[in-house]
């Protein structure tokens, strides 16, 4: 069991780095060709489809996109579920 709890550790940490550094891309990238940047936003992309479609269907957002902090707290809560296992 505690191999699960470690597995799951480092995918969250993992998840997470990747998503902070799409959101900080976003602010300073324009350079949407590189393959580092598109590779961040291939894995990343799944992951916060869903959030940002949620957030639009409830009428949050607009011109600023909160689908990345959703989706930390979500997968925060996830993992607290497992790690309490």
């Amino acid at each position: 069991m505690e191999i699960i709890k470690v597995s799951v550790y480092y995918f969250v940490n993992v998840v997470n780095y990747l998503i902070l550094a799409r959101v900080i891309m976003s602010w300073f990238v324009r350079d949407y060709s590189n393959p580092i940047v598109q590779f961040i936003y291939q894995i990343t992309e799944p992951i916060l489809a869903p959030f940002r479609e949620l957030l639009r269907k409830i009428g949050v957002g607009g011109m600023l996109d909160f689908s990345p902090i959703v989706a930390l707290l979500f997968i925060q809560f996830l993992a607290s579920l497992i790690y309490g296992l």
